[in-house]
C-alpha cells in the first residue's frame, strides 16, 4: 500500500473512532449551547460566541459547528479558531462541519491568501461528507438526502428529501416551484404542487413554511387560512410571523380580518426590540410602535409589558431561522 492510500485509510479510521465519542455536557454547558444557538439565530454572532465556546469545550459537535459559524460570520472568513471548531465537530461525524470545511476553497480567506492549513484538504472533507450523507440517505434519513442535495446540487435529492418528510426540503422545493423552476403542464398545476409542498413544510413545523403557506393562502383570498398560519408562525417565535401578527392586530393593514388589539400588538412589537443584532426588524418596529402607543393608556402599556413577559416565558425564543448552511 503506498503512502497516499495509507494516509487516506488512517484518516477514515480516525474518523470512525471519533464517531464513537459522545459529548457528556454539564447542565451549565447544555444551557450555554441553548443560549448560544438562540443568539446566533437572532443574528447576534458576537454575543453567541462565549456561550458556544463553553458548550464546545464539552465536546458537543453541534455547538462546535455553530461556534465555527459564529466566528466565521463575525470575521467574514474562516480563521484558525473557526477552522479548529469545524474540525473538532467534523471529526465527530458532523456533516455540516464537513461541508463547511469542504467549501473552504470559496471562502474569503482564499482571496485574502490567509487560509489556515487544515488536517485535510477541502476535497477530502467533501468526500467524507458525501460518504456519510449517502449512508444516511440509503438508510432512509430525509435530512441526509437533503445534505446530498447540498453536496451534489442534484435536484432529485431535494425531491427525495421532501418526499421523505424533511420540512426544510419541502419549503425549498415549494419555493423553487413558485419562482418558476421545474416543468409543469399548466400554471395551475404548478401552483397546486407548490402549495402541496409548502403545506407539508408548514404542517411539519417549519416556520418559514408556515409563512410561505400564509402568503399562498392570502393570494387565494383565504383570510381564515392566512390568519391561522400567520399566528402559528408567530407562536413558533419566527420574527417575520411575530412582526406581521403584531402589525395586523394594530390595523396595519386592517384588511385581513383581525380584530384590533392594540395592547397585544404593543406587547409583541416591544419584544422585537431586543433584536438589535441585524435583520432590520428593530428599525421597522421603531416606525410602528409609537403609533400603537398613542392608541393606548399608560395603564394599558403596563398590561402590555406584563403580557410581553408572559409571552416570552411561554413561547420559543425569537428567531430569524437562518439556514444552517447559510452564507
Amino acid at each position: 500500500m503506498n503512502s497516499t492510500k495509507l494516509c487516506t485509510w488512517s484518516f477514515f479510521f480516525l474518523l470512525l473512532l471519533c464517531f464513537e465519542v459522545k459529548a457528556n455536557l454539564s447542565l451549565e454547558q447544555v444551557e450555554a449551547k441553548k443560549k448560544g444557538i438562540e443568539l446566533y439565530n437572532q443574528y447576534k454572532a458576537i454575543s453567541a460566541i462565549p456561550y458556544l465556546k463553553l458548550a464546545a469545550e464539552g465536546g458537543d459537535d453541534e455547538a462546535q459547528y455553530y461556534l465555527g459559524e459564529a466566528i466565521r460570520k463575525n470575521n467574514r472568513h474562516i480563521d484558525a479558531e473557526a477552522q479548529k471548531a469545524y474540525e473538532s465537530s467534523a471529526f465527530q461525524g458532523n456533516i455540516y462541519s464537513m461541508i463547511r470545511l469542504g467549501r473552504a476553497d470559496s471562502d474569503l480567506c482564499t482571496a485574502m491568501k490567509n487560509c489556515s492549513k487544515g488536517s485535510k484538504s477541502p476535497a477530502e472533507w467533501v468526500k467524507a461528507a458525501k460518504d456519510l450523507a449517502r449512508k444516511g440517505a440509503d438508510e432512509g434519513n430525509s435530512e441526509s438526502m437533503y445534505l446530498m442535495y447540498e453536496l451534489s446540487g442534484d435536484k432529485s435529492w431535494l425531491e427525495k428529501s421532501a418526499t421523505s418528510g424533511f420540512a426544510l426540503a419541502q419549503y425549498l422545493l415549494a419555493t423553487e416551484y413558485l419562482e418558476g423552476e421545474g416543468f409543469f403542464l399548466s400554471p395551475s398545476s404548478r401552483s397546486e404542487k407548490a402549495e402541496h409542498w409548502m403545506r407539508a413544510s408548514a404542517q411539519g413545523g417549519y416556520p418559514k413554511g408556515m409563512m410561505g403557506l400564509a402568503a399562498i393562502l392570502i393570494g387565494k383570498k383565504d383570510l381564515e387560512g392566512f390568519r391561522l398560519w400567520n399566528e402559528k408562525a408567530a407562536n413558533s417565535g419566527y420574527v417575520e410571523g411575530v412582526f406581521g401578527y403584531a402589525s395586523y392586530l394594530a390595523g396595519e393593514p386592517s384588511n385581513y380580518g383581525y380584530s384590533l388589539d392594540f395592547v397585544k400588538s404593543y406587547a409583541l412589537l416591544s419584544l422585537l426590540l431586543e433584536l438589535d443584532g441585524g435583520g432590520g426588524v428593530r428599525r421597522d418596529v421603531e416606525d410602528i410602535l409609537p403609533n400603537v402607543a398613542e392608541k393606548i393608556t399608560p395603564e394599558q402599556i403596563q398590561t402590555a409589558e406584563k403580557l410581553a413577559h408572559e409571552w416570552k416565558a411561554t413561547h420559543p425564543p425569537l428567531s430569524f431561522f437562518p439556514p444552517k448552511l447559510g452564507f
